[in-house]
């Protein structure tokens, strides 16, 4: 299908009348621990927060800010569309703020945008602009009209056009967009080291997503030191509120599913060429734009737009940039405070980064010295707080318990 260029030219999401706040509160869409960071943001400002639930993602549910969880009726999106708007009334929320933490449940409200939007107030774009975030083949194509590096990538048709292919390996076999969960979209990415590995791992891939969204990418040379985000909410494009970081490690840490340490920087480079993209879509809401620094050319290559909030958020509270309070104050009309995100606080979530630090170490590119001088207080922890214990305290049993599941069923994710 061709790919229309044209960017809308006005992302805004509808804003209410300034009301007072008491009695707005939030609907969480997952209880992952990005909804976690959510629901914690919210409570400790008073604010009232529901978590909605499915599968085993369970950790926001724990949270002593939580004041009700519900679980999703099934998978099917009109399903789940009219859930939330039968929701709304049955239990007089309407005019709650609606919090997305994946790409499907952003997906999901900006695509229903009209509906959801009548009761419930939206964090999140309609889908004319965030599609442009959502599938990476428009993300890139957004990038080249607006000069920002993204890394060589292609569209194979078909197994013929794979085994044609031209790279210098390794490469990276993803799709473009997660439309269901399974272990290549639960992976983002395979990295794939010679020509008959690609061959195979595209015909296993082409059996779990749809072969049209298969993308092969050029490896980009570096580590987490390479890499960097940009965050902000934006009102049209405009930051309101702002902040880089590096992703230092990240699991895996060639490319990685999810960071496990992260610290603030600042990088001037990375809010000029982030500023590229969010002012072509006129974007509204919080968005991470992920870069990767390309050691060849010293360029920028951008990797992903991600709409919604991001793994690591719990660390801009602890910068001083509290992105979920911000946006609620936002998207309910409410003056937002002004911010500066300070530099060098850091972030880890102990249970991914420890298995990762002590590869790293095994395999020389990291040394215990260096390992322990970045884990020194002060550190945010992604988990544990010591007002809400809870969830980190059963973080733990929780992992356990999923990788003896999955152990169970064959490892088998869907």
């Amino acid at each position: 299908m061709p790919i229309d260029l044209d960017v809308k030219s006005n992302s805004t999401i509808p804003q209410s009348i300034p009301r007072k706040r008491r009695g707005i509160g939030a609907l969480v869409m997952d209880a992952d621990y990005r909804g976690l960071a959510v629901v914690r943001s919210l409570g400790r400002h008073g604010i009232p927060v529901w978590v909605l639930e499915h599968g085993d993602q369970l950790l926001a549910t724990l949270s002593r800010y939580n004041r009700r969880t519900l679980r999703w009726p099934s998978q099917d999106e009109d399903e789940k569309v009219n859930f939330l708007v039968n929701l709304a009334d049955r239990e007089s929320i309407r005019d709650w703020v609606l919090f997305p933490t994946g790409d499907e449940g952003a997906a999901l409200v900006a695509r229903h945008h009209k509906t959801l939007g009548e009761y419930f107030q939206l964090t999140t774009p309609p889908w004319d602009v965030l599609r442009w975030s959502y599938d990476k083949r428009l993300a890139y194509r957004l990038a080249d009209k607006v000069g920002v590096g993204y890394p060589r990538t292609i569209y194979p048709a078909n197994r013929d056009e794979v085994a044609a292919s031209e790279f210098v390996y390794p490469v990276i076999l993803k799709p473009a967009y997660r439309s269901r969960f399974n272990r290549f979209t639960a992976s983002k990415a395979w990295r794939v080291d010679t020509r008959e590995q690609l061959l195979a791992r595209y015909d296993e891939a082409k059996t779990l997503v749809d072969p049209g969204t298969l993308m092969i990418q050029e490896f980009i040379p570096g580590r987490g030191e390479s890499q960097f985000s940009y965050t902000a909410l934006c009102q049209d494009g405009q930051p309101i509120a702002s902040l880089s970081a590096r992703r230092t490690r990240q699991i895996p840490m060639d490319f990685g599913r999810a960071s496990t340490f992260v610290e603030t920087v600042d990088d001037p480079a990375t809010s000029v060429t982030a500023g590229r993209l969010l002012g072509a879509l006129r974007y509204t809401g919080i968005v991470e734009i992920e870069f990767k620094r390309d050691a060849r050319d010293g360029e920028l290559k951008l990797l992903d737009i991600n709409p919604r909030v991001w793994g690591w958020h719990s660390l801009c509270r602890s910068a001083g940039v509290d992105y979920p309070y911000l946006l609620w104050l936002h998207t309910i009309g409410e003056p937002v405070p002004a911010t500066k995100a300070a530099v060098g606080v850091r972030w880890v979530r102990m249970s991914t980064d420890a298995p990762t630090a002590i590869r790293e170490v095994l395999h020389g590119r990291l040394s215990l010295r260096e390992y322990l001088r970045s884990i020194r207080p002060p550190l945010a922890p992604a988990i544990y707080a010591s007002d809400d214990p809870w969830p980190g305290v059963l973080e733990i049993p929780l992992l356990a318990y999923l990788v003896g599941k999955r152990r169970v069923s064959g490892g088998r994710i869907a």
